[in-house]
């Protein structure tokens, strides 16, 4: 079947590997990307699993359009058994590797087992071979992918991780070129498993079903780019932009998700603008919206492939800085260290009120003044979460484990979902978004169902209050199951939020390079978007997880936010998991019904869910 390679299983404590065809049904059903990663991880760990035991696999994916020349579409996935939640999880990054995986015929590369020792794998024509990495286990991830173009050559691409994920800090990412794959811990799996590194070296052309027709299409799809009004702002601005968008609606979560808007954002975005030196971007991508920034001298003296939006409020709101110098310097040392910058940035803001409050002195911070403001203090303490020191080590586990070690009330004050660390939007000021993160299988995560409703005042599939607690659950549902169908191509977040890559243009690039008749029907992707969600709330139901997870922290629900457009707002959960649970056609406790599932052709999950269904 054209437009598909094969999986590559690796078993790290035998040291065996081997190539499979991925059968053509599952091609059919879940077409790629997260559809595969959520069919075989649901199938292939069991209930129970812990996340750092060999047992648990880690699944690199990628969808049939990667390695082609249509734009924004050649990303890569990791999916995995979450170390941070216990749940289903996915962390999608950019840059090559992605591309690099088709050119070497592979869809997916599933790990399991765990190494005796550091080691990488390394794959060349067609070969794979697990090499020793004791030169490398220490290393950061640029240093890391430095040795391995040196040691193979300067085609190869890599995904690595760095010694945050060798010293198993939860949030731990992996890493390409300085794009990386961050929520939910994968890079923890991976540095469990003692695998430093996965190498590539690899050339050549995706096989496409009618290159003809491809090459109209994604010519269709330029124009439509280039057309855009979202294309200029992602171009020039990057993502960097949403610090105006969340501050001016009181969106911005600062202090640890007390207030809504922080003093000084407009000067921040200004001096973005003026530290910016050039575009970067993902293999096949013309929107570039990656941008290099430089502090040229001072304590924070060095460069950045970002920050981005998200990393941006990480090291800003989170301590109440409006700093950029310092919060350029935290990107940086997040991407070397290998963390995600969203729960490093959160769990230092968690921190930084727990002090406040006097749950934690100086006697408990290493001598470190965590005031707010104190922008120096959030760098340091990124090194020691990095490097599992001091205060760093506690951290390290994520705010849900550290308040339960703390005790004295610092439960109140840790802003996580599942034990996911939640992202830089304020739910009270966008509570279909914010129930998004309540809901969502793998905890919170802004791009897994972006609310583009509240957010940007996009009127599809209508208009809504963004203040508004009833009428949102439709909403919920509609942004979860748009993401997740885009996801199986994988089409970067970014275009297809704002309307650059429709479901439709969508179809039509992969009926062009796969053949199969249904993948060219948006309703049929629609469908398998809605299945993908299914297949995964189905993982996390065997988990033991229901609607007593579904719950955003406390002090959405009961503390008015303070502080700019949305202040004096609380988030009505009840109201909205009612309505989200009858339209998925869950029961109310957040299971997936029979008729559902069947619907949704997952008849096989049906006896998984019966003893749950009530």
């Amino acid at each position: 079947m054209a437009g598909y390679g094969q999986l590559l299983r690796v078993n790290l404590s035998t040291g065996d590997m081997r190539r499979e065809d991925i059968p053509d049904q599952v091609k059919k059903d879940f077409i790629g990307g997260r559809g595969f990663g959520a069919k075989y991880l649901y199938d292939e760990v069991a209930p129970g699993v812990d996340p750092l035991s060999p047992d648990n696999k880690l699944l690199f994916v990628v969808g049939p359009l990667a390695g082609t020349n249509a734009q924004s579409v050649s990303r890569w996935m990791v999916v995995t058994k979450s170390p941070a939640t216990g749940t289903f999880a996915r962390a999608v990054a950019g840059a090559d590797f992605g591309a690099w995986m088709r050119f070497a015929g592979l869809d997916i590369i599933i790990i399991e087992g765990k190494a005796e020792k550091p080691v990488y794998l390394y794959i060349e024509d067609g070969q794979s071979q697990i090499r020793d990495a004791a030169e490398l286990w220490g290393k950061d991830t640029q240093e890391t992918q430095e040795w391995l173009q040196q040691a193979h050559g300067r085609r190869v691409r890599s995904a690595c991780i760095g010694p945050a994920g060798e010293k198993l800090v939860r949030f731990a990412s992996i890493t390409s070129r300085r794009r990386t794959a961050s929520r939910g811990g994968v890079g923890t799996v991976m540095g469990s498993k003692n695998l430093k590194a996965i190498a590539i070296n690899a050339g050549g052309r995706v096989e496409l079903h009618d290159p003809d027709a491809f090459k109209e299409v994604v010519q269709q799809q330029i124009e439509a780019i280039k057309a855009n009004p979202g294309f200029s702002v992602f171009r020039d601005s990057g993502t960097i932009a949403g610090i105006w968008l969340t501050n001016a609606s009181g969106m911005y979560p600062v202090r640890n998700f007390q207030e809504g808007q922080l003093d000084n954002y407009e000067g921040m975005v200004a001096e973005y603008a003026s530290l910016t030196k050039r575009n970067e971007g993902c293999y096949s991508c013309m929107i570039q919206c990656g941008k290099v920034r430089s502090v040229p001298s001072g304590p924070y003296k060095g460069s950045s492939d970002g920050p981005e939006y998200e990393s941006a409020w990480a090291f800003s709101g989170t301590i109440d800085s409006s700093n950029v110098e310092s919060t350029i310097a935290a990107d940086r040392l997040c991407d070397e260290l290998g963390m995600d910058t969203i729960s490093a940035g959160n769990a230092i803001g968690f921190a930084f009120e727990l002090f406040e409050k006097g749950i934690l002195t100086q006697r408990d911070t290493d001598g470190l003044d965590l005031s707010w403001g104190n922008h120096g203090a959030l760098v340091e303490l990124i090194g020691k979460i990095g490097r599992r020191e001091g205060l760093g080590d506690l951290l390290a586990e994520g705010v849900k484990r550290a308040a339960e070690r703390i005790g004295k009330g610092a439960e109140d004050y840790a802003m996580h979902v599942k034990g996911l660390e939640i992202p830089a939007y304020e739910p009270r000021g966008a509570k279909a978004h914010g129930m998004s993160f309540a809901t969502s299988n793998m905890g919170p995560q802004h791009n897994y169902g972006y609310a583009g409703q509240e957010l940007m005042s996009i009127p599809i599939p209508r208009e809504v209050d963004r203040f508004a607690d009833e009428g949102k659950g439709d909403i919920v549902k509609f942004n979860q199951d748009f993401c997740a169908t885009f996801e199986v191509g994988i089409v970067c977040v970014f275009p297809f939020l704002m309307y650059m890559v429709t479901a439709q243009s969508l179809g039509q690039m992969l009926l062009a390079v796969t053949g199969i008749p249904e993948h060219g029907d948006p309703d049929y992707l629609a469908k398998v978007g809605e299945k993908i969600y299914n297949l995964e709330r189905a993982f996390n139901v065997r988990e033991g997880f229901s609607r007593k997870d579904d719950t955003l922290p406390k002090r959405m629900l009961t503390e008015p936010l303070k502080k700019g457009p949305s202040e004096g707002h609380v988030v009505n959960q009840d109201v909205i998991l009612d309505e989200y649970y009858d339209v998925r056609g869950w029961t109310r406790n957040g299971i997936p019904t029979p008729a559902t599932l069947r619907a949704l052709g997952l008849e096989d999950v049906i006896k998984d869910m019966e003893p749950f269904v009530k």
